[in-house]
């Protein structure tokens, strides 16, 4: 049996080594893709434009406006001469923030009176809003209590706020974790869910069902290639990271990979699910498609589970991406113990015996 399995094995690894296509797509390109995402997907809010229309003559205007210049948030400032150029300067994306100071701004100041700034934000870019109103938040703060300080007034609690995981608030290590359990899925999937679709287009699955080997043996010797593949592709992506992006493994590389292996026996069993129900690679992709999308967003890759529905996080439960980027986050940035990896992996490890056996269940019946 074993004598059997190893043949086919080797069959399907040389098989991939000699296709190009599968070469790059399987190899080469998950370390490439990371690299270019790494950089262009980032939650990290810099280099923004903003306008300022400035109706007051005084010095504390033009100190607050000198602080905004100052700020390596704010990319290029444009300065209004009317009212009527916010709305254009905001419908043509020029600026994402216009600030905007009344005329006796300085006057109600001096004054020891309240005085407003005016914000206009550009709704359509809800993200960079919310994050630039926070960085002007602490602008202003910032001022008022030098102001507070200079007329002899008490200054008011000061935050000091120490940041664990990432003390130097680097976008690309939070993103990078989350990319790679990502990236390492598409690797699984494109490999299992395309393995009996181009057997079938191929002509050769015939054969394969004529040959001494149990179907039991074929989902074996189809599965153990995939996952030595993505754990090949895996591994030149973690390579990448740590040495080109410098992103830390402050945890366990055992950890890492025996939750990687769970991983990938849950995401190859639905590879193979699909590919048993594909005649062709595309009708194989197409599918592979239909569920990678709702996958992905549901995983916490974007935006956390805890704010989706519930009935969402019900679902995203059964997601092994949602579980796996959960362990690579604990393990790149902390060094997380083995009750949280374990935490995550057994999930994992139940989706894959329902994966896997569904994948064995539906080959049996279409070959039988």
């Amino acid at each position: 049996m074993w004598h059997r399995i190893l043949a086919l094995i080797i069959k399907e690894l040389w098989t991939n080594a000699r296709d190009p296509k599968t070469r790059w797509v399987v190899l080469f390109s998950p370390p490439f893709l990371l690299l270019i995402y790494a950089f262009a997907i980032t939650q990290d809010v810099s280099n923004v434009p903003i306008a300022i229309y400035n109706q007051d003559t005084g010095v504390e205007s033009r100190e607050l406006i000198g602080r905004l210049e100052g700020s390596n948030t704010f990319s290029e400032i444009e300065y209004l001469q009317s009212s009527a150029e916010i709305i254009s300067t905001i419908e043509s994306k020029s600026a994402a923030m216009v600030v905007q100071f009344g005329p006796d701004f300085s006057r109600k100041l001096a004054a020891g009176e309240e005085a407003n700034i005016q914000i206009i934000l550009d709704g359509r870019r809800s993200n960079t809003a919310q994050i630039l109103i926070g960085y002007l938040s602490q602008i202003l703060e910032s001022y008022n209590r030098e102001r507070l300080a200079e007329r002899g007034f008490s200054v008011p609690t000061k935050i000091v706020s120490r940041i664990w995981f990432n003390p130097n608030l680097k976008p690309i290590w939070s993103a990078v974790p989350s990319l790679f359990a990502v990236m390492t899925a598409i690797v699984g999937f494109m490999i299992s869910a395309l393995t009996i679709a181009r057997e079938r287009e191929m002509g050769t699955f015939e054969q394969l069902l004529v040959s001494p080997l149990k179907p039991l043996e074929i989902l074996i010797g189809k599965t153990a290639p995939a996952l030595l593949i993505a754990i090949t592709s895996a591994t030149a992506m973690l390579v990448l990271e740590t040495l080109v992006l410098e992103v830390p493994v402050r945890g366990s590389l055992v950890l890492l990979y025996l939750s990687m292996i769970i991983y990938l026996a849950s995401i190859i069993g639905i590879g193979l699910f699909i590919s048993s129900l594909a005649a062709t690679q595309q009708q194989a992709i197409v599918g592979l498609f239909v569920y990678m999308v709702p996958a992905v967003l549901i995983s916490g890759y974007a935006t956390p589970v805890e704010n989706m529905p519930d009935f969402l996080q019900w679902v995203a439960e059964t997601n092994p991406i949602r579980h796996f980027i959960v362990i690579c986050k604990a393990v790149f940035l902390k060094d997380a113990p083995l009750s949280v990896v374990f935490q995550h992996s057994w999930p994992m490890a139940l989706i894959a015996v329902v994966t896997l056996s569904s994948g064995a269940w539906l080959f049996r019946r279409r070959v039988s």
